[in-house]
């Protein structure tokens, strides 16, 4: 797959709320993922395993999904970057609106790292 193939199937996914697909079919088994932790410093975790894990506790967190967005992807050489939006109910939290710019870096048709920029 080229990096727009990609970038259009996790586009399609994405809005869909597919990410559990998304790791599966696009995803390096070794990919690496990066953000801020509840702390503020950025964290990264290793593993296709450990990125469904860390998916899987997010919307555990969520006890109401109010609305949701993915903007369409750009693709620059082999980076693709896409904006993704949640007002959602967190546990603990309240209702909140994230926007964050996503980053995925492909290499040999897999994505092999995920940023995400809150």
């Amino acid at each position: 797959m080229t990096t727009q193939d990609i970038a259009n199937r996790l586009y399609e996914l994405c809005k869909e709320g597919k990410f559990d697909v998304a790791h599966s079919e696009l995803y390096s088994a070794d990919a690496k993922s990066t953000e801020i932790n509840r702390e503020g410093a950025l964290e990264t975790i290793s593993g296709i395993d450990a990125i469904k894990e860390k998916t899987k506790q997010f919307q555990r967190m969520i006890t109401e999904m109010h609305s949701a967005y993915t903007n369409e992807p750009k693709v620059f050489h082999n980076n693709i970057f896409m904006e993704m939006g949640l007002d959602v109910t967190m546990k603990e939290m309240g209702r909140m609106n994230m926007v964050e710019m996503c980053h995925y870096e492909i290499k040999d048709g897999k994505i092999i790292s995920e940023r995400f920029f809150y």
